[in-house]
């Protein structure tokens, strides 16, 4: 088991405050435009002409919801090629429908969708808050994209007594997704419309003009902050586990000193929206982005179309994504011989299907790196007889030819409003991380 000291929990800790920033992928890589810049890193507009010197820091946005950073390193990019580590911006939850809400006896609710595969029940008796853009027209036409957060608790999905719904502990909660997700809002004066009500919300809150409001993507999100939890505070708490807490590792990784010194690998992190619905769009990993990001950093540094063929052949990816925690209370839910703990250090994910990239020269390569840093790994396998998740590393490994590993730190309630997780398996990967841009694979 992994040491839990004073540099586990501030790390912990960090990535506690990373997430309480990020409610929403927006507000994610926002965050992380941030950090970059404060670390001297440029940004690139994909629309520009991209000129880059070797030890440069970069990174460019496609649609502000998913980010992509690098340090050029020193060594030949044909003979050395890329250090990648991918992730996700998003998470599974509940997304504001474009007519928004509805009325029943003077109590305004919230039209919602369903994004990905959130356990629906956790948003119950929660205090609920919207965040995400809204795009506001300027006096001159032009459409800008203004982020958006509501601090304060908004909404609330209230239970149905017991009284009303006697089965509710031997059948669970079941929710119909269309007539019973509808999240609470105000309680309206008759002559109030409700959409009006909505819309004039956001424009107060931006401090614009009603008329100049003209879309928006909005997710819900729960308002608790993340919190240290158990005897010695060795867990930890949040929403939004999966997978900003791949981001922030993988992040923090790249900003470490030794990397900002100078590499010689070319050492990139790819964060993609939209993983959790299927990643097919313009800023999921199975876009185009970061096949012409990498291309535009071989072509800037004067490699032809061969060349860039021969980055990509001796190029590693680590697909970073969260994994599933043995449970006490739910053994036999689990394969039984690879069962992970958190606390215990970072996990490799197999499937015989591809839901996982991993193969045996990839986990074992990975292998090495926790063994050169004194990081315990895990090994895990989801049961035959249920479905396998999958992650962005089988599409990225299939769309750029690039070996690939899948791997995750163990964490409780994946995709509950309220995940967990341990303390000491942050820091540890991000040991690996920092080894792995280093070049040492």
């Amino acid at each position: 088991m992994l040491a839990i000291d004073s540099a586990a929990t501030e790390c912990a800790q960090q990535l506690l405050d990373f997430i309480d920033a990020s409610p929403s992928p927006w507000h994610a890589v926002a965050t992380m435009e941030e950090l970059l810049l404060k670390h001297d890193f440029q940004r690139l507009s994909p629309g520009e002409r991209w000129s880059l010197t070797v030890g440069g820091r970069y990174f460019t946005l496609q649609d502000d919801a998913s980010i992509i950073a690098f340090i050029v390193g020193q060594a030949a990019l044909d003979e050395h090629g890329f250090q990648i580590i991918g992730a996700h911006t998003d998470s599974p939850g509940l997304r504001v429908k474009p007519s928004v809400p509805t009325s029943t006896n003077s109590i305004a609710q919230l039209g919602v969708d369903v994004y990905g595969g959130p356990i629906l029940a956790t948003f119950t008796d929660r205090d609920l808050s919207l965040a995400g853009r809204v795009v506001v027209k300027q006096p001159d036409g032009e459409l800008v994209s203004r982020l958006i957060r509501f601090e304060q608790p908004l909404l609330r999905l209230p239970n149905l007594a017991i009284h009303m719904n006697r089965k509710v502990n031997e059948e669970g909660l079941r929710l119909d997704k269309q007539n019973e997700l509808a999240p609470i809002l105000a309680q309206l004066e008759a002559s109030l419309a409700p959409h009006d009500h909505f819309v004039a919300l956001l424009a107060e809150q931006l401090d614009v003009a009603v008329e100049t409001i003209s879309g928006w993507e909005l997710n819900l999100y729960d308002t608790q902050k993340g919190a240290l939890w158990g005897v010695n505070n060795r867990f930890i708490a949040s929403r939004q586990l999966d997978n900003l807490a791949s981001c922030h590792a993988a992040l923090s990784a790249l900003l470490s000193e030794p990397l900002l010194d100078g590499i010689d690998h070319t050492a990139v992190c790819a964060f993609f929206d939209h993983e959790e619905v299927g990643s097919e769009s313009m800023k999921g990993a199975a876009g185009p982005l970061l096949s012409t990001v990498l291309e535009r950093i071989a072509l800037a540094q004067g490699l032809d179309r061969q060349r860039y063929h021969q980055a990509l052949a001796n190029s590693f990816l680590i697909s970073a994504d969260m994994a599933h925690s043995f449970h006490p209370n739910f053994s036999a839910a689990y394969e039984p011989d690879h069962k992970v703990m958190v606390n215990q250090g970072p996990v490799i994910k197999t499937n015989a299907n591809q839901r996982y990239s991993s193969e045996a020269l990839s986990e074992a390569r990975f292998k090495q790196l926790c063994e050169a840093v004194n990081v315990p790994w895990q090994h895990y396998s989801h049961r035959s007889d249920i479905p396998c998740g999958s992650t962005i590393g089988p599409i990225l490994s299939a769309g750029l030819g690039i070996r690939t590993v899948d791997v995750g730190n163990p964490m409780w309630a994946m995709h509950s409003v309220r995940e967990s997780a341990g303390v000491a398996d942050h820091l540890a990967i991000i040991a690996v991380f920092q080894h792995f841009f280093k070049g040492s694979v």
